[in-house]
Protein backbone atom coordinates (compact mmCIF):
# COMPACT_ATOMS: atom_id res chain seq x y z
CA UNK A 1 0.00 0.00 0.00
CA UNK A 2 1.61 3.33 -1.30
CA UNK A 3 1.79 6.80 0.75
CA UNK A 4 -0.95 9.23 -0.48
CA UNK A 5 0.04 11.57 -2.69
CA UNK A 6 -0.44 14.55 -0.38
CA UNK A 7 1.46 12.96 2.41
CA UNK A 8 4.35 12.83 0.61
CA UNK A 9 4.06 16.07 -0.56
CA UNK A 10 3.91 17.34 3.49
CA UNK A 11 6.99 14.71 4.24
CA UNK A 12 9.10 16.19 1.03
CA UNK A 13 8.05 19.77 2.03
CA UNK A 14 9.46 18.70 5.84
CA UNK A 15 12.80 16.88 4.39
CA UNK A 16 13.46 19.96 2.65
CA UNK A 17 13.17 22.39 4.98
CA UNK A 18 15.49 19.96 7.57
CA UNK A 19 18.18 19.93 4.88
CA UNK A 20 17.79 23.58 4.46
CA UNK A 21 17.84 23.92 8.14
CA UNK A 22 20.65 21.88 8.58
CA UNK A 23 23.06 24.11 5.99
CA UNK A 24 21.83 27.17 7.62
CA UNK A 25 22.99 26.13 10.77
CA UNK A 26 26.60 24.93 9.44
CA UNK A 27 27.23 28.52 7.46
CA UNK A 28 26.15 30.19 10.77
CA UNK A 29 28.67 27.99 12.37
CA UNK A 30 31.10 27.97 9.37
CA UNK A 31 30.31 32.00 8.72
CA UNK A 32 29.36 33.50 12.18
CA UNK A 33 31.96 35.81 14.03
CA UNK A 34 34.12 33.75 16.28
CA UNK A 35 36.98 33.28 18.74
CA UNK A 36 38.32 30.49 19.37
CA UNK A 37 41.49 29.89 22.80
CA UNK A 38 43.14 27.10 22.76
CA UNK A 39 45.53 27.81 25.70
CA UNK A 40 48.61 25.72 26.46
CA UNK A 41 48.91 22.63 27.81
CA UNK A 42 52.06 21.19 29.31
CA UNK A 43 54.82 22.94 31.40
CA UNK A 44 56.36 26.45 30.46
CA UNK A 45 60.01 25.95 29.61
CA UNK A 46 62.46 27.91 31.41
CA UNK A 47 64.26 30.62 29.78
CA UNK A 48 67.60 29.17 27.95
CA UNK A 49 71.00 30.44 27.14
CA UNK A 50 71.38 28.81 23.85
CA UNK A 51 74.78 28.35 22.31
CA UNK A 52 75.97 30.92 20.23
CA UNK A 53 75.60 30.03 16.20
CA UNK A 54 72.18 29.64 13.95
CA UNK A 55 70.02 27.53 15.82
CA UNK A 56 67.91 26.71 12.53
CA UNK A 57 65.26 27.84 9.99
CA UNK A 58 61.83 28.94 10.37
CA UNK A 59 58.88 29.61 7.03
CA UNK A 60 57.66 32.24 9.53
CA UNK A 61 58.77 35.71 11.88
CA UNK A 62 58.89 35.00 15.53
CA UNK A 63 58.52 37.12 18.18
CA UNK A 64 60.92 36.09 21.06
CA UNK A 65 59.01 36.09 24.43
CA UNK A 66 60.60 36.18 27.56
CA UNK A 67 63.53 34.31 25.87
CA UNK A 68 61.34 31.03 26.22
CA UNK A 69 58.75 31.25 23.79
CA UNK A 70 58.23 31.93 20.29
CA UNK A 71 55.03 33.84 18.55
CA UNK A 72 53.83 33.93 14.98
CA UNK A 73 50.98 35.54 13.16
CA UNK A 74 49.02 34.96 10.32
CA UNK A 75 46.46 36.17 8.77
CA UNK A 76 43.59 35.04 11.33
CA UNK A 77 45.62 33.47 14.20
CA UNK A 78 48.03 34.47 16.82
CA UNK A 79 49.87 31.59 18.21
CA UNK A 80 53.05 30.08 20.10
CA UNK A 81 55.87 27.51 20.18
CA UNK A 82 58.63 26.11 22.29
CA UNK A 83 61.49 26.61 23.31
CA UNK A 84 62.90 29.59 21.95
CA UNK A 85 65.66 28.24 20.41
CA UNK A 86 64.10 25.28 19.05
CA UNK A 87 65.93 24.21 15.12
CA UNK A 88 62.08 23.95 13.59
CA UNK A 89 58.77 25.72 14.24
CA UNK A 90 56.98 22.98 16.28
CA UNK A 91 53.28 22.00 17.36
CA UNK A 92 51.70 25.36 18.86
CA UNK A 93 52.37 25.27 22.58
CA UNK A 94 48.94 28.10 22.31
CA UNK A 95 46.69 29.83 19.91
CA UNK A 96 44.20 32.55 19.64
CA UNK A 97 41.92 32.46 16.50
CA UNK A 98 39.08 35.03 15.01
CA UNK A 99 36.68 35.22 12.42
CA UNK A 100 36.27 37.08 10.51
CA UNK A 101 38.67 39.60 11.42
CA UNK A 102 41.92 39.57 10.52
CA UNK A 103 45.77 39.96 12.76
CA UNK A 104 46.61 43.73 12.06
CA UNK A 105 49.67 44.03 14.58
CA UNK A 106 51.20 42.06 17.38
CA UNK A 107 53.47 43.67 20.21
CA UNK A 108 55.11 41.99 22.67
CA UNK A 109 55.78 43.83 26.28
CA UNK A 110 56.86 41.24 28.75
CA UNK A 111 55.40 38.55 29.19
CA UNK A 112 51.87 39.95 27.76
CA UNK A 113 51.39 39.30 23.39
CA UNK A 114 49.50 42.00 22.39
CA UNK A 115 47.39 41.36 19.59
CA UNK A 116 45.23 44.03 17.06
CA UNK A 117 42.64 43.30 14.40
CA UNK A 118 41.45 44.64 11.46
CA UNK A 119 37.83 45.68 13.04
CA UNK A 120 39.48 47.36 15.84
CA UNK A 121 39.55 44.71 18.64
CA UNK A 122 42.24 44.55 20.66
CA UNK A 123 43.29 41.55 22.60
CA UNK A 124 45.96 40.71 25.53
CA UNK A 125 47.42 37.53 25.91
CA UNK A 126 49.46 36.16 28.49
CA UNK A 127 52.26 35.10 26.48
CA UNK A 128 52.92 31.80 29.00
CA UNK A 129 49.05 30.35 28.73
CA UNK A 130 48.02 31.69 25.45
CA UNK A 131 44.22 32.88 27.55
CA UNK A 132 42.82 36.48 26.62
CA UNK A 133 43.88 38.96 29.50
CA UNK A 134 41.54 41.36 28.58
CA UNK A 135 39.52 42.77 25.05
CA UNK A 136 38.69 46.17 24.33
CA UNK A 137 37.48 48.30 21.16
CA UNK A 138 40.30 50.17 20.07
CA UNK A 139 40.63 52.71 16.87
CA UNK A 140 40.47 50.86 13.44
CA UNK A 141 43.92 50.71 11.34
CA UNK A 142 42.08 50.57 8.36
CA UNK A 143 43.71 47.17 6.59
CA UNK A 144 43.64 44.29 7.81
CA UNK A 145 46.70 41.11 7.29
CA UNK A 146 49.55 43.51 5.58
CA UNK A 147 52.53 41.03 5.86
CA UNK A 148 53.78 38.95 3.28
CA UNK A 149 54.06 34.94 4.29
CA UNK A 150 56.28 35.44 6.95
CA UNK A 151 54.36 37.61 9.03
CA UNK A 152 57.60 39.89 9.81
CA UNK A 153 55.72 43.10 8.67
CA UNK A 154 52.93 42.60 10.95
CA UNK A 155 55.02 41.25 14.30
CA UNK A 156 58.60 42.86 13.48
CA UNK A 157 57.18 46.19 11.80
CA UNK A 158 53.70 46.59 13.16
CA UNK A 159 51.61 50.18 12.64
CA UNK A 160 50.45 52.36 14.81
CA UNK A 161 50.36 50.44 18.21
CA UNK A 162 53.19 50.97 20.88
CA UNK A 163 53.95 50.87 24.67
CA UNK A 164 55.97 53.23 27.06
CA UNK A 165 56.29 53.79 30.45
CA UNK A 166 54.54 56.42 31.93
CA UNK A 167 56.09 58.58 35.31
CA UNK A 168 54.49 56.45 37.59
CA UNK A 169 56.34 53.51 35.81
CA UNK A 170 52.91 51.88 34.56
CA UNK A 171 53.28 50.42 31.24
CA UNK A 172 50.51 52.31 28.56
CA UNK A 173 49.43 50.66 25.01
CA UNK A 174 49.13 53.48 22.43
CA UNK A 175 47.27 52.85 19.65
CA UNK A 176 46.08 55.03 16.47
CA UNK A 177 44.35 55.07 13.45
CA UNK A 178 41.81 56.66 11.24
CA UNK A 179 42.91 59.98 13.24
CA UNK A 180 42.03 58.57 16.38
CA UNK A 181 44.63 57.84 19.18
CA UNK A 182 44.17 56.19 22.45
CA UNK A 183 46.23 55.17 25.43
CA UNK A 184 45.55 52.09 27.36
CA UNK A 185 47.04 50.44 30.94
CA UNK A 186 48.55 47.64 29.13
CA UNK A 187 48.28 45.28 32.72
CA UNK A 188 44.50 45.89 32.31
CA UNK A 189 43.03 47.32 29.37
CA UNK A 190 41.60 50.27 30.63
CA UNK A 191 41.32 53.10 28.43
CA UNK A 192 43.79 56.06 30.02
CA UNK A 193 43.12 59.24 27.34
CA UNK A 194 41.81 59.93 24.02
CA UNK A 195 42.50 62.32 21.11
CA UNK A 196 40.58 62.69 18.05
CA UNK A 197 41.06 64.48 14.83
CA UNK A 198 42.00 64.39 10.76
CA UNK A 199 43.51 61.37 10.03
CA UNK A 200 45.36 63.40 6.97
CA UNK A 201 46.79 65.94 9.52
CA UNK A 202 47.94 63.55 12.14
CA UNK A 203 50.80 61.05 11.56
CA UNK A 204 51.51 59.25 15.22
CA UNK A 205 55.08 58.68 14.96
CA UNK A 206 55.73 56.36 18.24
CA UNK A 207 56.50 56.74 21.73
CA UNK A 208 60.09 57.96 23.48
CA UNK A 209 62.12 56.66 26.25
CA UNK A 210 60.79 59.17 28.65
CA UNK A 211 57.54 58.28 28.38
CA UNK A 212 56.11 60.70 25.42
CA UNK A 213 53.92 60.10 22.43
CA UNK A 214 55.33 61.98 19.33
CA UNK A 215 52.99 62.74 16.51
CA UNK A 216 53.81 64.56 13.02
CA UNK A 217 50.66 67.50 12.44
CA UNK A 218 51.15 68.36 9.00
CA UNK A 219 47.77 70.68 8.80
CA UNK A 220 49.63 73.51 10.48
CA UNK A 221 51.63 75.72 8.64
CA UNK A 222 54.82 75.00 9.70
CA UNK A 223 54.92 71.61 10.03
CA UNK A 224 54.89 70.50 13.79
CA UNK A 225 55.99 66.96 16.00
CA UNK A 226 53.23 66.95 19.38
CA UNK A 227 55.22 65.27 22.09
CA UNK A 228 52.20 64.21 24.55
CA UNK A 229 52.78 62.51 27.95
CA UNK A 230 52.07 58.63 27.83
CA UNK A 231 49.83 59.08 30.96
CA UNK A 232 47.39 61.36 30.17
CA UNK A 233 47.50 62.31 26.64
CA UNK A 234 48.56 65.84 27.29
CA UNK A 235 50.60 67.64 25.10
CA UNK A 236 53.50 68.64 26.81
CA UNK A 237 55.84 70.27 23.72
CA UNK A 238 55.23 71.27 20.22
CA UNK A 239 58.36 71.07 18.04
CA UNK A 240 58.77 72.86 14.34
CA UNK A 241 61.74 70.77 12.70
CA UNK A 242 63.63 73.13 10.76
CA UNK A 243 63.17 72.56 7.00
CA UNK A 244 60.42 69.86 7.02
CA UNK A 245 56.94 70.28 5.35
CA UNK A 246 54.04 68.55 4.19
CA UNK A 247 55.98 65.88 2.27
CA UNK A 248 58.75 65.48 4.59
CA UNK A 249 59.42 62.40 6.82
CA UNK A 250 59.95 62.01 10.61
CA UNK A 251 61.58 58.55 11.52
CA UNK A 252 61.80 57.15 14.82
CA UNK A 253 65.16 55.82 16.17
CA UNK A 254 67.17 53.64 18.50
CA UNK A 255 63.19 52.13 19.40
CA UNK A 256 63.69 48.93 22.06
CA UNK A 257 60.22 47.46 20.17
CA UNK A 258 59.29 49.26 16.45
CA UNK A 259 58.42 52.49 17.37
CA UNK A 260 58.22 52.74 21.18
CA UNK A 261 60.70 53.90 23.74
CA UNK A 262 62.48 55.24 21.17
CA UNK A 263 65.81 58.27 21.69
CA UNK A 264 66.13 60.01 18.28
CA UNK A 265 64.23 61.03 15.69
CA UNK A 266 65.71 61.56 11.43
CA UNK A 267 63.65 64.51 9.80
CA UNK A 268 64.01 64.14 5.75
CA UNK A 269 62.68 66.56 3.05
CA UNK A 270 61.93 64.74 -0.49
CA UNK A 271 65.16 64.66 -2.49
CA UNK A 272 67.45 64.95 0.76
CA UNK A 273 70.63 62.82 0.16
CA UNK A 274 70.72 63.08 3.88
CA UNK A 275 68.05 63.74 6.70
CA UNK A 276 68.81 65.49 9.98
CA UNK A 277 69.43 63.75 13.41
CA UNK A 278 68.43 64.43 16.50
CA UNK A 279 68.38 63.52 20.09
CA UNK A 280 64.39 63.05 21.95
CA UNK A 281 63.84 63.74 25.86
CA UNK A 282 62.70 66.40 28.06
CA UNK A 283 61.84 69.65 26.10
CA UNK A 284 62.18 69.98 21.84
CA UNK A 285 64.79 67.82 20.36
CA UNK A 286 68.45 68.75 20.19
CA UNK A 287 70.83 68.09 17.15
CA UNK A 288 73.00 64.89 16.24
CA UNK A 289 74.76 65.06 12.95
CA UNK A 290 75.95 61.45 13.47
CA UNK A 291 72.33 60.35 12.98
CA UNK A 292 72.40 62.51 9.29
CA UNK A 293 72.63 59.75 7.39
CA UNK A 294 70.08 57.09 6.38
CA UNK A 295 72.11 54.16 7.40
CA UNK A 296 73.32 55.63 10.63
CA UNK A 297 71.27 54.02 13.92
CA UNK A 298 70.86 55.06 17.66
CA UNK A 299 72.14 52.34 20.50
CA UNK A 300 71.03 53.71 23.25
CA UNK A 301 73.58 56.85 23.74
CA UNK A 302 75.70 55.78 21.10
CA UNK A 303 75.30 56.78 17.20
CA UNK A 304 77.06 53.87 15.14
CA UNK A 305 77.38 53.79 10.95
CA UNK A 306 79.42 53.77 8.15
CA UNK A 307 82.04 55.91 7.20
CA UNK A 308 83.86 55.53 4.29
CA UNK A 309 83.71 51.96 4.31
CA UNK A 310 84.77 52.05 8.28
CA UNK A 311 82.03 51.27 10.73
CA UNK A 312 82.33 53.74 13.66
CA UNK A 313 80.23 54.71 16.94
CA UNK A 314 80.76 58.28 18.12
CA UNK A 315 78.36 59.77 21.67
CA UNK A 316 75.58 60.87 20.07
CA UNK A 317 75.19 63.72 22.20
CA UNK A 318 79.21 64.85 21.32
CA UNK A 319 79.43 63.64 17.99
CA UNK A 320 82.61 62.10 19.80
CA UNK A 321 84.35 59.09 18.13
CA UNK A 322 84.21 56.13 20.81
CA UNK A 323 85.12 53.60 18.65
CA UNK A 324 85.83 52.49 15.03
CA UNK A 325 85.95 48.91 13.20
CA UNK A 326 88.12 49.40 9.50
CA UNK A 327 88.36 45.03 9.59
CA UNK A 328 84.68 44.39 8.64
CA UNK A 329 84.55 45.60 4.94
CA UNK A 330 81.09 47.12 4.21
CA UNK A 331 78.84 45.75 6.48
CA UNK A 332 74.45 46.60 6.90
CA UNK A 333 73.46 46.62 9.97
CA UNK A 334 70.25 44.61 10.75
CA UNK A 335 69.26 45.02 13.86
CA UNK A 336 69.86 46.81 17.06
CA UNK A 337 68.78 45.65 20.97
CA UNK A 338 70.14 46.68 24.30
CA UNK A 339 73.34 46.11 24.72
CA UNK A 340 74.02 44.40 20.81
CA UNK A 341 74.22 46.06 17.58
CA UNK A 342 74.11 43.22 14.84
CA UNK A 343 75.82 43.60 11.33
CA UNK A 344 75.93 41.71 8.50
CA UNK A 345 79.24 41.12 6.22
CA UNK A 346 79.09 40.73 2.82
CA UNK A 347 80.35 36.91 3.38
CA UNK A 348 76.84 36.79 5.12
CA UNK A 349 78.89 36.28 8.61
CA UNK A 350 76.93 37.67 11.79
CA UNK A 351 78.52 39.97 14.13
CA UNK A 352 77.42 41.49 16.89
CA UNK A 353 79.28 44.34 18.70
CA UNK A 354 78.90 45.88 21.76
CA UNK A 355 77.58 49.65 21.06
CA UNK A 356 79.34 51.29 23.62
CA UNK A 357 83.24 49.98 22.71
CA UNK A 358 82.78 48.17 19.41
CA UNK A 359 84.31 45.26 21.01
CA UNK A 360 82.78 41.55 19.22
CA UNK A 361 80.70 39.53 21.66
CA UNK A 362 80.46 36.82 18.22
CA UNK A 363 80.71 35.83 14.98
CA UNK A 364 79.56 33.40 12.63
CA UNK A 365 77.86 32.55 9.40
CA UNK A 366 75.04 33.19 9.10
CA UNK A 367 74.02 30.19 6.86
CA UNK A 368 72.10 26.81 7.47
CA UNK A 369 73.22 23.28 5.91
CA UNK A 370 73.73 23.95 2.21
CA UNK A 371 72.06 26.80 2.02
CA UNK A 372 74.67 29.40 0.35
CA UNK A 373 75.37 32.68 0.91
CA UNK A 374 73.53 34.04 -1.99
CA UNK A 375 70.93 35.90 -0.86
CA UNK A 376 70.11 39.24 0.62
CA UNK A 377 68.95 40.14 3.79
CA UNK A 378 64.81 41.40 4.74
CA UNK A 379 63.07 42.36 7.60
CA UNK A 380 65.34 41.62 10.96
CA UNK A 381 64.06 41.52 14.22
CA UNK A 382 66.56 41.09 17.93
CA UNK A 383 65.34 40.50 21.33
CA UNK A 384 66.82 38.34 24.56
CA UNK A 385 69.96 37.84 22.43
CA UNK A 386 68.14 36.75 19.66
CA UNK A 387 68.04 37.63 15.92
CA UNK A 388 66.08 36.32 12.82
CA UNK A 389 66.27 37.53 9.57
CA UNK A 390 64.26 36.88 6.33
CA UNK A 391 66.47 36.01 3.42
CA UNK A 392 65.42 37.49 0.25
CA UNK A 393 65.98 36.43 -3.34
CA UNK A 394 68.96 38.38 -5.13
CA UNK A 395 66.56 40.28 -7.85
CA UNK A 396 63.91 39.96 -5.83
CA UNK A 397 61.48 43.40 -6.21
CA UNK A 398 58.87 44.47 -4.17
CA UNK A 399 55.98 43.55 -6.31
CA UNK A 400 57.20 40.03 -6.94
CA UNK A 401 54.78 36.98 -5.60
CA UNK A 402 56.48 35.45 -2.47
CA UNK A 403 57.74 32.77 -4.34
CA UNK A 404 60.48 34.59 -6.22
CA UNK A 405 60.54 37.16 -3.29
CA UNK A 406 61.81 34.39 -0.68
CA UNK A 407 64.64 32.38 -0.53
CA UNK A 408 63.20 29.32 -0.34
CA UNK A 409 59.68 27.77 1.59
CA UNK A 410 61.82 28.28 5.13
CA UNK A 411 63.30 31.78 4.52
CA UNK A 412 63.37 32.88 7.84
CA UNK A 413 67.16 32.05 9.85
CA UNK A 414 67.38 32.43 13.59
CA UNK A 415 70.63 32.70 15.68
CA UNK A 416 71.69 33.34 19.20
CA UNK A 417 74.14 36.18 19.47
Amino acid sequence: MGVPKGRRRIVVAVAALLALGAVAAIGHRVLAPAEVVTPARGTLPPPVTPATGVVGRLPVAPLIVEGRLRVYAAQRQVYADRPADSRHRVTPYWSYRRWPAQVNGVLASGSTVLTRWSDGKLVALDGRTGKVAWRVDGPTPGVGFTARRTGAGVVWAPQGIFVASGADGRTVLVVSGEGRLRGYALADGRELWRVDGAARCRTDLGTTADGRVASLDTCGAPVTVEFRDVATGTVLTRWRPPGVGAESTVTPLGCLTPRSQCRGLRTSAPGDAVGRGWLVGAGEPVPAPTLDAADSTLVGEIAVGDDGGVLKGWAARTGKERWRRGDLGPVRVLAIEPGRVHVLTEQRDLLTLDPTTGAQRSRFPLTVGQDGIGWVPGLAYAADGYLAVERLRERAGPDDDDQAYFLMAEPVVLAAT
